[in-house]
């Protein structure tokens, strides 16, 4: 990746180039670090060889650029490596697109062996086909005999041949981790609770509804990307009856595949829960598209059968107009704020009735004392009679542990 250089305190300006609204890409620029010195909006085009965009509006920004002495280009949109050095070559400073601003965000924000191992995979092939262009100038300029490889393609060979080795260990790491991660689940789901996984755009506020209603304290920050790995945490009601909350990385408009990839099985997470608390920041002038985002993904990774609930947050930051207009869009949505309070109790209620649903009577004998006690530790108890030989029970519980109780069912 190209290193970009600042003074200290002093934040880097990047002009930024894009086919529509800028805001997603001035949030990624933000959380690097940067500032924007300055923005245009483009046509979409026919490619151009050279530098993608035509030669008028390629110098019509080159000239911004100066005016505005900004220290970096950054396109709303993947360019080739060809057209990146190409970029470079005419402006004298770095150029590079919204794939390699959000690996740099991922980089930063790696904590666990699982999300660097994954940060570091995905850079590794971002990186793959740009080589060439770090050794193009160098093999024109000592290039061997005719006939024979250069010096340059030499090396370049040889750090290709690194890289894919590199990216072949990581995987198999990768997957070391991943079945870890599956020997943790299976040892989590002999706890037949239900599971609902935060899921929503970056920034919605996931961390921190989890961490309000659980009283936890997981990284949480107005930032995008805060969280890269998921957390899981017990939410319980009357002490009883428990669920658990999982929150899950941020979902962001046309994320790099490559990450999609290597971000895969936290994202499973949300596959295999119960219940989908999609989360929207309800301040956002994007909220719209960032719940289609959201909805897209969750398609893309297969999550299509749980069940959902509509969580409009940060309430409390809305106006009265713009809370009719979004309470009329999303009819059936909970609002809620992690700074007032509101709407967490309403939530917290939702996600017991969903899980909750199945209402049973049965008779436990006193001799299975590991089914009673299971029943007065997870179950929500709406009526207990104690008999001569065990107990009746009319409670309120999820599929999971139905299941186990079949056998006393009345």
């Amino acid at each position: 990746m190209i290193e970009i250089y600042q003074e200290e305190n002093t934040p880097v300006k990047a002009f930024l180039v894009g086919f529509e609204n800028l805001s997603e890409l001035k949030g990624l620029v933000k959380t690097l670090g940067m500032e924007v010195g300055g923005e245009i909006l483009i046509s979409k085009v026919k490619p151009n060889p050279q530098y993608y965009l035509g030669t008028g509006k390629t110098e019509e920004i080159i000239h911004n650029v100066e005016v505005l002495d900004c220290e970096c280009i950054i396109f709303d949109f993947e360019i080739s490596p060809t057209h990146q050095r190409n970029w470079e070559k005419l402006a004298n400073i770095p150029c590079f697109d919204r794939h390699e601003v959000i690996l740099r965000i991922f980089e930063s924000r790696a904590a666990t062996k699982e999300a660097t191992l994954q940060v570091q995979l995905a850079n590794l092939e971002y990186s793959l086909p740009r080589l060439a262009h770090s050794y193009g100038d160098m093999a024109r300029q000592r290039g061997g005999a005719f006939g024979s490889k250069g010096s340059g393609e030499t090396k370049l060979e040889l750090d290709r041949r690194k890289i894919q080795e590199k990216i072949y260990s990581i995987k198999k790491e990768l997957e070391k981790v991943r079945k870890n991660r599956q020997t943790q689940r299976k040892q989590r789901e002999k706890i037949p609770l239900p599971v609902c996984a935060l899921v929503g755009y970056t920034n919605a506020g996931k961390s921190s509804l989890l961490n309000v209603l659980t009283s936890s304290d997981v990284y949480e920050k107005d930032e995008l990307f805060a969280t890269l790995d998921t957390s899981t945490r017990r939410l319980s009601c009357d002490g009883k009856f428990s669920v658990l909350l999982t929150d899950t990385v941020g979902f962001i408009k046309n994320l790099p595949h490559t990450l999609v990839d290597a971000f895969r099985s936290t994202l499973e997470e949300a596959v295999i829960s119960d219940v989908l608390l999609i989360v929207l920041d309800a301040s956002s002038i994007d909220i719209e598209e960032n719940y289609k985002t959201t909805i897209k993904v969750l398609d893309e990774i297969g999550a299509t059968s749980n069940k959902r609930i509509i969580v409009l947050n940060k309430w409390d930051l809305v106006d009265s107009f713009t809370k009719i207009r979004l309470s009329e869009l999303f009819k059936n949505a909970i609002c809620t704020s992690t700074k007032t309070k509101e709407g967490l109790k309403d939530l917290e209620n939702c996600i017991f009735e969903i899980c909750m649903k199945n209402q049973i009577q049965c008779f436990v004998p006193y001799e299975d004392g590991k089914t009673i006690s299971l029943i007065k530790r997870e179950c929500f108890i709406i009526f207990e009679n104690n008999k001569e030989d065990g107990i009746e029970f009319t409670l309120r519980t999820n599929t999971e542990i139905e299941n186990l109780l079949k056998e006393y069912i009345l």
